[in-house]
């Protein structure tokens, strides 16, 4: 780097070290050493923005911005002002953005107004569009964006509501609207009252189907190109009160270099209508991949707020999703009963018995964790839901209580680092248990991975009966278990 930099100030073949320099200051350390050997060289990073090679002006505004050198913004600024050459104008902005450059918003303004009435031609859109969306950035970065109103009832959409894939039908007989099927990600909906949708507990998330463009192929241009041709752009007209720009991000599995390839084809197709803004949001595109390697895509309206589970403020990486809680308790409707007496021996932050008793109305509800971290969060979850659940920090298996319960409904503890001995030995000890604290025809609602102990315990104890196996997760074996307990 010295030699580099030793080079730069003799003036020697500075193009290249300059382009060098950045590449060695990409290391936190080695940003450091870079600028202690430039102190006082301002004014020679300054001059090479007006050397007469437009590369060389070009890789000196980007080496001031990888430097982070915000006394020279006013300069920077300048020499994008002074540029004549339309290629390297978007490097002196991309140089702004990360410096300190909020004194300049007003004529970053003013300058975003004239691109954005500047005839554009087939010579100089790409230019104007990278400009654009580099004040755009800017602009973002010191004001955030302006968040859209949603239309929520009186417009048609078409939505598609992602669940479980195994139980697709069951969610679609709980949407309250005839104007449904099925979908290999969940279910489609017509309609033209959102909070009606939202009022279902057991989809994960409302995403609106994009007409024209449902496969999208793996080149960033032709994508970018299908979605200029969709109904996207329309669905985001419709659904707010507000119009463009619809700030956005991508979210997908896909590689970060073709989503940002990606990001800047929507930019430039759709000329400041949308912007990308993966921090600070009203939209996002979801691109899933499919066999025939190309993307499916949707888009969900973060304006839209989900409150089905606002309660949730507490969760724990072990943590069950509510829209799973509440299939599971779906699932087990038929087999629960109204002012049932209720515990959960190994309950987190009580997700599961929130949602049971959402469903199904409990007399009393008792849940018991040996991890102290999520009695204190499940009491605050249960708060905010309004739900009376009595937490008690304890080993289920050292739990003792007055009277017994109608119903036992947990989620077992997944198998770590305990050997298959063990985790055998843990069910065994939870049956035996669990015949303490249940009333004659009392039910255990379980959810486990484990379905070989299950079964095992249910064949070798005549006081249990299983009353209905459900897989929930068929690639990881999870099951639903509904057992009678009769003494």
């Amino acid at each position: 780097m010295k030699e580099i930099i030793g080079n730069l100030l003799k003036k020697e073949n500075v193009r290249q070290n300059l382009s060098s320099l950045r590449q060695e200051i990409k290391d936190e350390n080695a940003l450091a050493e870079a600028l202690k050997l430039l102190a006082g060289e301002d004014e020679l990073l300054v001059s090479f923005m007006g050397a007469d090679d437009a590369k060389t002006r070009k890789n000196a505004a980007l080496l001031i911005g990888d430097l982070h050198m915000s006394q020279l913004s006013d300069e920077v600024f300048k020499a994008y002002e002074a540029e004549q050459m339309r290629f390297v104008k978007g490097s002196y902005l991309a140089a702004l953005s990360q410096l300190d450059c909020k004194e300049l918003l007003p004529q970053l303004m003013e300058r975003a107004k004239e691109l954005e009435h500047m005839t554009v031609t087939a010579e100089n859109r790409k230019h104007i569009e990278e400009e654009l969306n580099e004040i755009n950035k800017i602009l973002i970065k010191y004001n955030g964006i302006k968040h859209h109103t949603p239309v929520l009832e009186g417009v048609k959409a078409e939505l598609l509501l992602m669940t479980n894939r195994l139980h697709r039908e069951v969610v679609r007989r709980q949407i309250p609207v005839k104007d449904t099927k099925l979908h290999p990600l969940g279910v489609l909906v017509k309609t033209d009252n959102i909070p009606l949708i939202m009022q279902v507990r057991t989809f994960r998330k409302m995403y609106f189907t994009i007409h024209a463009a449902s496969l999208l192929p793996k080149d960033a241009q032709e994508a970018a190109a299908l979605l200029a041709e969709s109904d996207m752009y329309d669905i985001l007209r419709r659904m707010h009160r507000e119009g463009a720009p619809f700030y956005y991000r991508i979210e997908s599995t896909a590689d970060a270099a073709y989503q940002s390839r990606l990001a800047k084809a929507i930019d430039r197709h759709f000329a400041g209508r949308m912007i990308n803004s993966p921090n600070d949001y009203d939209v996002v595109i979801k691109l899933i991949p499919t066999k025939n390697d190309n993307f499916f895509v949707c888009m969900r309206l973060c304006s839209i707020q989900d409150n089905r589970f606002a309660y949730r403020k507490n969760v724990l990486p072990t943590s069950m999703h509510p829209s799973q809680a509440a299939l599971i308790v779906s699932l087990a409707k038929p087999y629960l009963k109204e002012t049932a007496q209720i515990m959960d021996p190994f309950c987190g932050v009580g997700t599961l018995l929130i949602e049971r008793a959402h469903l199904v109305p409990a007399r009393e509800i008792y849940a018991t964790d040996t991890y102290g971290d999520a009695i204190t969060m499940g009491r605050e979850n249960a708060a905010f839901a309004k739900t009376r659940i009595n937490f008690i920090h304890r080993d289920f298996f050292d739990f003792r209580h007055d009277y017994k319960f109608d119903e036992l409904i947990t989620d077992m503890p997944v198998r770590n680092r305990q050997t298959k001995a063990e985790m055998e030995l843990f069910y065994e000890r939870f049956f035996d248990k669990a015949a303490e604290h249940l009333v004659s025809g009392g039910i255990i609602v379980m959810y486990s991975n484990e379905i070989g102990f299950v079964k095992k315990q249910i064949r070798l104890r005549v006081e249990y009966r299983l009353l209905q196996e459900t897989c929930i997760l068929d690639k990881k074996d999870f099951y639903l278990f509904v057992i009678r307990y009769e003494d």
